[in-house]
């Protein structure tokens, strides 16, 4: 397609096109310490959209436009928090804010803590808790052994010790 229709910005005009971060209007599961990440992610984005306010030069205003709509997605993903307290979770069964410590079939332990979508980081063992993994552990027991359907294959974990703190 040629660029010869197309509208660009004139001189120091910042472009109003930026496309807003994707949200699903569903309840957002937090813990404690979700919920306090995300409201320091606010409190951080405003403080650069008032340092930002006002300027005239064109890199601080196409910053500004993108301040401005992380922090729609940031108050998006507050006004859709829905805060789970540890101890409202049953302390014997693998619900939302446990960490859970398994065996593989190769008898090597690991610790996963399922928590929100945006508290996620695999490396860190914080999984999501509409991920597979999250999905297998769930209401499990100690003793238990679930099965993770993965890409790479399924991989049968037994569980080992439930905690909430």
């Amino acid at each position: 397609m040629s660029r010869a229709f197309v509208r660009e910005p004139d001189g120091d005009a910042v472009a109003d096109d930026l496309p807003e971060l994707p949200q699903e209007p569903i309840p957002n599961r937090v813990t404690p310490q979700g919920l306090k990440d995300l409201e320091a992610r606010q409190a951080k984005l405003e403080k650069e959209r008032e340092k930002l306010a006002g300027s005239e030069d064109i890199v601080e205003k196409s910053q500004l436009a993108h301040v401005e709509r992380d922090l729609r997605y940031i108050e998006g993903r507050l006004y859709y928090a829905e805060l789970i307290e540890p101890a409202d979770q049953p302390a014997d069964k693998v619900a939302f804010g446990a960490a859970v410590e398994v065996a593989d079939e190769d008898g090597k332990k690991h610790t996963y803590a399922i928590v929100g979508e945006d508290e996620a980081d695999f490396d860190a063992g914080k999984v999501s808790w509409v991920s597979p993994l999250a999905r297998a552990l769930d209401g499990a027991g100690v003793g238990d052994v679930v099965t993770w359907k993965r890409p790479a294959g399924d991989l049968d974990l037994e569980v080992l010790a439930i905690s909430y703190s």
